[in-house]
């Protein structure tokens, strides 16, 4: 039961960035436009914040910097896609090369001045980051390993999405952003403010996304500069926006899921040890499948939702195109 408990517990540590990416992405769609660039503004998100973060000495300043530093990239593709009617797909993937571009180019720069910011020389900053958990319940055996051991970032992720669902689902605003993803031209008939609720809720969507990139640059990474901070999690958090079914409260549980198989290269000995009738031949695989297994499920659901014909599916309607007033 133990190992199962700590496979969970890590799975959900795994997962936390992925909800960041895809709740933004949800809202972000919801409104009506796709934006592929989710890896740009995690990115983004992860190098503002952090700095801001260890140069201010302040963990509120850092998460600051890192929703506004990937909100102004999810500005930047606003103002293309909503104002200049760019092509969404192309500009969402300009995006993130962008996004790549500048976390490369303030990381190597600073690195290679020697002044990289290491969270090992901010004591009080590392200790925020921790998992130290909520005090008495992280001591109910295996239910508070499971839920209430976590660090803050897990907990804003959850929040947050709890949070985005109200707003999306239970609230006028958020009916008004619906009827814009799935009819904007009947919204506009309706009195509603077509693009500035797109421009309002791209801006929002993208600065949560850029919370996980933070995330990844505290707790995954431990502040330890590499070129790979991200690596692949916001193409993930694209891909779960399908699974969860653009619903920001299915996206908690589906982000968890994918954590699994991140960690699950790391955790085949333990299991394979526990479980040997069950799970020993986890030990067979080379590690190389486990790193490629998050992308393969990924490019499964993808393909699983180009041929399937669900009726429930929640996709938007106008989802991935622009919305032109004239030919209303």
């Amino acid at each position: 039961m133990e190992t199962i408990i700590n496979f969970l517990y890590y799975s959900i540590r795994m997962g936390t960035p992925l909800l960041f990416g895809t709740t933004g992405e949800v809202v972000t769609e919801r409104s009506g436009n796709m934006n592929l660039g989710v890896e740009g503004m995690m990115a983004m998100g992860a190098i503002g914040g952090y700095c801001a973060a260890c140069y201010s000495g302040s963990l509120l300043v850092g998460i600051l910097a890192a929703f506004c530093s990937a909100a102004l990239g999810a500005l930047i593709y606003a103002f293309l896609t909503v104002s200049l009617q760019a092509n969404q797909n192309v500009t969402g993937l300009a995006l993130t090369i962008f996004g790549n571009g500048v976390y490369l180019f303030v990381g190597r720069s600073l690195a290679k001045a020697g002044k990289f910011p290491l969270l090992s020389n901010y004591p009080d900053l590392a200790e925020k980051v921790m998992d130290k958990g909520i005090p008495v319940l992280r001591d109910i055996p295996y239910i508070g390993k499971l839920l209430f051991s976590y660090n803050i970032f897990v907990y804003v992720a959850i929040v947050v999405a709890i949070i985005m669902w109200v707003y999306v689902m239970r609230t006028k605003t958020g009916l008004r952003l619906r009827a814009v993803g799935e009819n904007p031209g009947a919204a506009d008939a309706c009195g509603v403010n077509v693009n500035r609720t797109r421009y309002i809720n791209i801006v929002l969507g993208g600065g949560i996304t850029g919370l996980g990139g933070l995330y990844l640059a505290f707790v995954i990474n431990g502040g330890s500069w590499n070129e790979f901070w991200i690596n692949g999690m916001g193409w993930i958090a694209v891909a779960l926006v399908i699974f969860a079914n653009w619903n920001p409260m299915k996206a908690i549980f589906g982000s968890f899921f994918f954590g699994m198989f991140n960690v699950l290269m790391a955790w085949k000995g333990n299991l394979s040890a526990t479980f040997p009738r069950v799970l020993g031949w986890l030990r067979l695989i080379p590690d190389e499948f486990y790193q490629l297994l998050p992308f393969l499920i990924t490019a499964l659901v993808l393909v699983f939702a180009s041929v399937s014909k669900k009726k429930k599916s929640a996709e938007p309607a106008a989802v991935g195109v622009n919305y032109f007033r004239e030919e209303r």
